[in-house]
């Protein structure tokens, strides 16, 4: 643009029009100062907005907080539930374990006979089937229990391949008594999961 002093021509007359006279200093100051309060301004509001969306994200955050510790309250229970079962089910492969790995002696088998025998209500004809080892050991040490009368008739011992080692089925005019260990072990493992 080309610097000339030519006069400014306008076609109608300025109306309240004052001649300022300002310095370049002074304009440059000013146009400072609007830059400054500008800034500021974008500042206040980049402030405010950043607040805002900092209470909206505390406040999602609370939300996925508040739905998280609802989840996991209801997650407790059934983990409660899933250990209880396990522990269940830990004991009592620990406990099948262990009976089936105990020596069968003649002493246990006399003590599952007298068991079985014990819980009988009446009197009259008893037959007795038992594992044949068991039967063969008990026979070997000439026990007691061969000779036991119930109601003052001798109980009659026979083998049977149904009866496991350490049990015993009783057989009764008046029903059955179920000694075998298996039938324990799951009557132990109904009653620790109820």
């Amino acid at each position: 643009m080309e610097n000339t002093n030519d006069p400014i021509l306008f076609t109608e007359a300025l109306r309240e029009v004052q001649i300022v006279k300002v310095s370049l200093w002074e304009l440059e100051r000013q146009w400072r100062q609007r830059e400054q309060d500008a800034y500021a301004r974008g500042v206040e509001d980049g402030e405010r907005a950043l607040s805002e969306q900092l209470v909206q994200q505390r406040a999602d955050l609370r939300h996925i907080q508040n739905r998280v510790f609802a989840e996991l309250e209801g997650a407790i229970p059934q983990v409660i539930r899933d250990c209880e079962q396990a522990l269940i089910a830990i004991a009592w492969e620990t406990a099948r374990k262990v009976v089936n790995s105990l020596e069968i002696t003649p002493a246990m088998i006399e003590q599952a006979l007298e068991e079985a025998l014990g819980s009988l209500r009446q009197t009259g004809r008893v037959r007795v089937q038992l594992h044949a080892e068991d039967l063969a050991l008990i026979e070997r040490v000439n026990s007691p229990i061969l000779l036991k009368e119930l109601g003052g008739e001798r109980i009659r011992l026979e083998a049977s391949p149904e009866v496991g080692r350490g049990g015993c089925l009783v057989f009764t005019d008046f029903g059955t008594v179920d000694a075998r260990r298996e039938v324990k072990l799951e009557l132990l493992r109904q009653s620790m999961e109820s």
